[in-house]
């Protein structure tokens, strides 16, 4: 694979891989030399990735297991979240609705950094990187139907411990 073929079919998923990477890890930093490490991994191995079906789901691999070994050798210490998830506010909102939605957007991400690993990756590969079912089984190994049923088990423990959330803060 020479250069221009790199930039093409690689460099364009930079942006998610940094995503996947930060969900993992929750430190913008530590994210990036993660993501330069993949980079760096994949362009030392150019030569082979043609025989990949699947170059995006190889570099979202990577950058998974990066991550995780990243955790292992951190003793799986709890990084601090830059914030960094994009947060959706309508133009026309009253300032009450502005901040309503901001203290909702930041419980549903504390709730989902309270998931399971398992979970909480796929949910983000469905719901935040919009990736199909066939593109999540070629990266985890999962069967469709397994990821289903997590992805399910997700979203119901996250409607769950929302709902229990905002109960309990309307009793005050």
């Amino acid at each position: 694979m020479d250069v221009q073929a790199f930039k093409q079919r690689i460099l364009p998923v930079q942006g998610r891989l940094f995503r996947v990477a930060q969900l993992f890890l929750r430190n913008r930093e530590e994210a990036e030399d993660a993501l330069q490490d993949v980079m760096l991994r994949l362009w030392s191995n150019r030569q082979q990735l043609e025989t990949y079906q699947s170059l995006e789901a190889l570099a979202v691999q990577m950058t998974r297991n990066l991550c995780l070994d990243k955790l292992k050798a951190h003793s799986r210490q709890k990084m601090a979240t830059d914030g960094d998830f994009p947060e959706v506010q309508a133009t026309t909102a009253t300032p009450y609705q502005q901040v309503e939605a901001a203290d909702s957007n930041e419980l549903i991400h504390r709730l989902m950094e309270e998931l399971p690993d398992q979970q909480r990756f796929i949910l983000h590969l469905r719901d935040v990187e919009e990736y199909s079912f066939e593109e999540i089984e070629q990266l985890t190994g999962l069967s469709v139907n397994n990821i289903r049923v997590i992805l399910s088990r997700a979203r119901q423990r996250l409607r769950d411990s929302y709902t229990k959330a905002n109960d309990y803060e309307a009793d005050y």
